[in-house]
């Protein structure tokens, strides 16, 4: 097949020789024909050096690069990238676990497959396109999921016109493309809970945070916990297994503290340690008493482009100054930001800066990440986005 040509400027190769899988606008010279959005493209450097094929978009990344070398991006192309990252869900000991049923089969730039989202509950698995190409491909990698997966996959549900480019018009309407029933409960580490991906953020429930539930679940024992932003409630049924005197869980979202009230109940019904409260999260902060040895802040992204950066760390500030001036002597704080374009330093900043002003004295008991599951791709260290502090406050 004959694919349209990328052709870089002069000295604008070192990336693609080090494998950083993005291609930015300034770094091309020339393109041979006019390659649609979503288009195949093969880049080549000085002396028609072959360097690349990928998914030409419109844009600062103007090629998401599939591979190094010059092979056919066809079905089996497909099976083997979605089969070896199976192979590695299986080595972490998330996919055919009888304990475990949800986990993120393809993390984009992580898995070689930037622009791809896939994560896994029970026998549904939801893909989300963030690149017009993997929009183009949909039908084809539904294919390979079907081959690779075998009879346990029995749906496919679409899930990407939130996360399109808008200005492609590409008309995208979420929906299944296999099967169709809707099998909305899956587990975690032994515990059940209800997912929407009809109408839920991201694909239904945040499966990076499986880890760091795990962990909240070690130190939750006879305390009493507010969870911030606790969408769908994860943290907090994780702290009622884990012995928790009583958990309160807050978010925005009337529909987001209805369906914790449903996965609570799921695994702990008629439990009274429980209650929930959808009230805006600054607001019940500030009006909240020194009630809590253990609070989760797991906002949404405060940032998701750099020109709004300096408020998103005046908010992370803001946010967890708040939580260290209310938070009992001996308490514990996780604290996350999922913002891609707050750095691992921004974020820890903006958190020391919060525990200086409230004279509390602070320690780190962890340093928080992704699950491996959300792998990064060694040469794409954009790819780390997920921050979190376990910190002790006397």
């Amino acid at each position: 097949m004959t694919y349209h040509k990328v052709i870089l400027k002069p000295k604008k190769e070192d990336s693609l020789l080090r494998f950083h899988p993005w291609i930015f606008s300034g770094a091309i010279q020339s393109i041979t024909g006019e390659p649609e959005e979503g288009d195949l493209v093969e880049v080549y450097g000085a002396n028609n050096r072959f360097l690349a094929i990928g998914h030409y978009q419109i844009g600062s990344i103007a090629v998401r690069v599939l591979s190094f070398q010059p092979i056919t991006i066809d079905l089996d192309f497909w099976k083997e990238r979605i089969a070896t990252a199976y192979h590695l869900r299986k080595i972490l000991r998330l996919a055919e676990n009888d304990n475990n049923n949800t986990y993120r089969l393809i993390h984009g730039e992580g898995d070689n497959l930037p622009g791809l989202i896939i994560d896994v509950y029970a026998h549904t698995a939801v893909m989300q396109a963030h690149s017009v190409g993997m929009h183009h491909a949909r039908h084809i990698i539904a294919e390979a999921l079907v081959a690779v997966l075998g009879p346990q996959l029995k749906n496919i549900y679409y899930k990407s016109e939130a996360t399109l480019p808008y200005k492609a018009n590409l008309g995208s309407e979420d929906g299944y493309l296999y099967g169709g029933d809707i099998e909305d409960v899956a587990m975690e580490n032994g515990l059940k809970f209800y997912v929407d991906w009809l109408k839920g953020q991201k694909t239904g429930f945040f499966v990076d945070q499986r880890e760091n539930r795990s962990l909240l679940e070690y130190y939750a024992k006879d305390r009493s916990v507010l969870n911030m932003f606790c969408y769908t409630g994860g943290f907090s049924f994780y702290a009622m297994r884990g012995g928790a005197q009583l958990v309160h869980s807050v978010d925005s979202s009337a529909k987001a503290i209805s369906l914790t009230n449903k996965n609570v109940s799921l695994n702990f019904p008629e439990d009274p340690r429980h209650a929930a409260y959808a009230e805006d999260a600054f607001k019940y902060l500030e009006k909240m008493g020194h009630n809590y040895d253990l609070i989760i802040l797991d906002p949404p992204a405060f940032a998701k482009h750099k020109n709004v950066l300096r408020n998103a760390l005046q908010g992370y500030r803001k946010l967890n100054a708040i939580a260290f001036e209310k938070i009992k002597p001996g308490g514990i704080l996780f604290t996350f930001s999922c913002s891609q374009v707050v750095s691992k330093e921004n974020f820890r900043l903006a958190v020391f800066s919060a525990a200086a002003q409230s004279g509390r004295s602070v320690r780190i008991l962890h340093q928080l990440t992704q699950p491996a599951d959300h792998p990064v791709n060694i040469y794409h260290p954009e790819g780390e986005y997920l921050k979190g502090l376990v910190l002790y406050v006397e």
